[in-house]
């Protein structure tokens, strides 16, 4: 299942809830102010760190340069993807849980 999610971690738990309740290997993709979950240096870079050791998380590259956040500063093993990608997710997973 692709989950994505699309809220600043920092204003909801939507990223948090994603983590908790999608099975391992899930595929989470971060859109719009989720971006600001992947970056190396917040609160809750550990976090992250650690779900990126049990699952596939992605950000979204057009998201992440509205925002003027570069690639260096996102936690190693996020990967980056565009809207081909985006695509590329949505039809390799069944199913698409969007967390608000």
């Amino acid at each position: 299942m692709l989950h994505t999610v699309n809220k600043s971690p920092f204003q909801k738990n939507s990223f948090d809830t994603s983590l908790r309740l999608s099975r391992k290997g899930s595929d989470i993709l971060l859109i719009e102010d989720a971006v600001y979950a992947a970056l190396k240096d917040s609160a809750i870079a550990k976090t992250v760190k650690q779900a990126v050791t049990t699952h596939s998380i992605y950000v979204l590259e057009p998201d992440l340069m509205a925002r003027g956040l570069q690639p260096a500063r996102l936690i190693k093993g996020i990967q980056i993807v565009g809207y081909e990608g985006f695509v590329e997710l949505a039809v390799k997973n069944d199913k698409v849980q969007s967390w608000l």
